[in-house]
């Protein structure tokens, strides 16, 4: 099942942290919405070219992202440039809740199981549900059932409606698994551990010597510095399901990353967004303040 039938823009599984089209959407998410939704070709250039990312690897990038569906080319008083796709918009905004307010269980936090049968006549939406929900952290109990915290039931099921699987699947909330042994162990069987941590071990290497600034960086390096941190962080709080730490192992890196990224925010922040105002010549309100108000009222 493709994006275009399931009719949304969907998070974008498969672009590497770092890449042109990966540093491309981390733009569109943190900055485009604060500037009405569209931005001239000329000033998108120009702040992939802070990224030292070539004219030609740009256009590439754009071209991949109209693609899949995130933006339209529209021309505004005589002057080309890119719209943000009306149903790209609850992506960004699932986006704003995992980077902003990044969920964590607490000790007595509630499970959510999914358990399917979907046919092997059907099985490009079984891989589709499997792929999606491993983007969100679920974890993997079995070949069809899957188990993550009972805050994520909401994403859950929308993506059992949007792969068109819902009455394919029963759904249970639950109180703590029982389970023989370490539950640590069982954990480390169901989630991919290893894999996780290698995301916040290289958001920690790439990352941690940007705190505190060097000297003299100026608003365009900040910028750049800024959409790169974001860029590798992105994958994080989408595989990583925010389990208590007794379920982890004691040296889990969770908290340092999210210590650094805090860090990182207000350091940046501000003269990043000084950068496209003065590129774009829009004020451009703080963008991480409004995806914070945005995340906090999807989940109030």
């Amino acid at each position: 099942m493709t994006e275009e039938a399931l009719g949304e823009v969907l998070d974008d599984m498969e672009s590497r942290p770092g890449s042109a089209t990966s540093l491309l959407r981390t733009i569109v998410a943190i900055f485009l919405r604060e500037m009405g939704g569209w931005i001239s070709v000329a000033h998108l250039l120009e702040l992939l070219d802070a990224l030292d990312i070539s004219d030609a690897r740009a256009r590439t990038a754009i071209a991949r992202v109209k693609k899949k569906g995130l933006l339209i080319a529209e021309t505004r008083d005589g002057g080309a440039g890119y719209r943000l796709a009306d149903q790209a918009v609850p992506m960004l905004a699932r986006g704003d809740r995992r980077v902003y307010n990044p969920r964590n269980m607490g000790a007595d936090d509630r499970w959510y199981l999914i358990s399917f049968t979907i046919p092997e006549e059907r099985r490009a939406q079984r891989h589709q549900l499997r792929k999606r929900l491993e983007w969100i952290g679920c974890g993997l109990v079995s070949p069809a059932l899957w188990i993550a915290p009972a805050f994520l039931a909401d994403e859950i099921e929308e993506i059992l409606r949007r792969v068109g699987v819902r009455d394919d699947c029963t759904t249970f909330v639950a109180e703590r698994p029982i389970v023989t042994g370490d539950p640590r162990e069982t954990v480390a069987a169901w989630w991919d551990l290893d894999a996780i941590r290698a995301h916040h071990d290289t958001f920690l290497r790439l990352h941690a010597r940007d705190v505190p600034p060097p000297a003299g960086v100026t608003d365009r390096e900040a910028f750049a510095i800024y959409i790169r941190a974001i860029d590798t962080w992105r994958i994080v709080p989408y595989i990583d399901p925010g389990l208590h730490p007794s379920l982890l192992p004691d040296d889990w890196p969770g908290s340092d990353t999210s210590r650094l990224l805090e860090d990182l925010r207000e350091t940046y922040s501000a003269p990043a967004t000084e950068y496209v105002g003065s590129v774009t010549g829009r004020r451009i309100d703080n963008p991480g303040r409004a995806a914070r108000v945005r995340a906090a009222a999807r989940i109030a």
